[in-house]
């Protein structure tokens, strides 16, 4: 009996892992912490997502009570690495001091940088941001700074020498989507180091399209969190992210404006 032979093209059909510094990842998705119902909803969703990186909000947790009750102590520490953030941070100052926190308390020296410059939208400040990221980058941490689609922007933090630029999609939490797909591919055209999108994604076919436009993976956190079935959607976001990532490296058909027949004209019977 003869053994089976392997598909010629079995290779093409997984998703490259992840380089970020000097870590590798297998999934291409970040997942958020925050918002869930209960722990329960929080660790079955991180599980479905099959992510490796889970943020975590600084601001939100005692680091120091490692016998709380905190969403934090519920997050596997050996499955997963914890990639603390600063949200809530409106200045330069505040971000780098709540990161170097983190590292003393937690030992963390990646960091999820976030400066926000308005309460309302959660837009970026992106000139605190700029201020923070040379400072944490020149203390040793590696930086992943939450931006918004602009082009120069993050080209400037890849020129402090940050490990990804990570800009939103659309605002933290709006579902809306990729809003400015053209930034976003300007983006990625020029970009040396990962483009993670960050923030607006609401359902998978979002994630999808992230991937489909270059982008090396997306984080987020609303979209499955508050879903009416967290674990579901993560599941559902952990298979955008692989069509999307897939169908980009498969070389798509040009768009055209009139049919192409399926079936070849040569050979008709008349």
């Amino acid at each position: 009996m003869s053994t089976p032979t392997e598909p010629t093209h079995a290779a093409s059909l997984v998703v490259e892992p992840l380089k970020i510094a000097d870590k590798t990842f297998h999934s291409r998705l970040i997942l958020g912490s925050g918002k869930y119902t209960d722990n329960v909803a929080m660790v079955e969703s991180l599980e479905a997502s099959g992510t490796e990186m889970v943020t975590v909000a600084l601001r939100r947790v005692q680091l120091n009570d490692p016998d709380g009750d905190a969403y934090i102590h519920h997050i596997d520490r050996q499955k997963y690495l914890f990639l603390p953030n600063t949200a809530g941070c409106y200045t330069a100052d505040d971000a780098v001091r709540t990161a170097r926190l983190a590292r003393e308390l937690g030992g963390w020296n990646w960091v999820k940088l976030e400066v926000i410059g308005d309460p309302k939208t959660l837009f970026p400040d992106n000139v605190e941001l700029l201020k923070a990221t040379k400072i944490l980058v020149d203390d040793g941490f590696i930086v992943l700074p939450y931006t918004n689609d602009d082009p120069v922007t993050c080209k400037k933090l890849e020129d402090l020498g940050v490990a990804a630029v990570m800009p939103a999609g659309a605002p933290i939490g709006s579902g809306m989507g990729i809003r400015n797909p053209a930034n976003l591919r300007i983006i990625i055209e020029q970009a040396n180091v990962p483009v993670i999108v960050d923030a607006g994604v609401g359902t998978a076919s979002d994630a999808s399209l992230a991937m489909e436009l270059g982008a090396d993976g997306v984080l987020m956190n609303t979209a499955i969190a508050c879903a009416a079935d967290p674990v579901r959607m993560a599941r559902a976001m952990k298979l955008g992210v692989e069509a999307g990532w897939l169908a980009a490296n498969a070389g798509r058909i040009p768009m055209k404006l009139y049919a192409s027949a399926s079936s070849p004209l040569t050979g008709l019977i008349d």
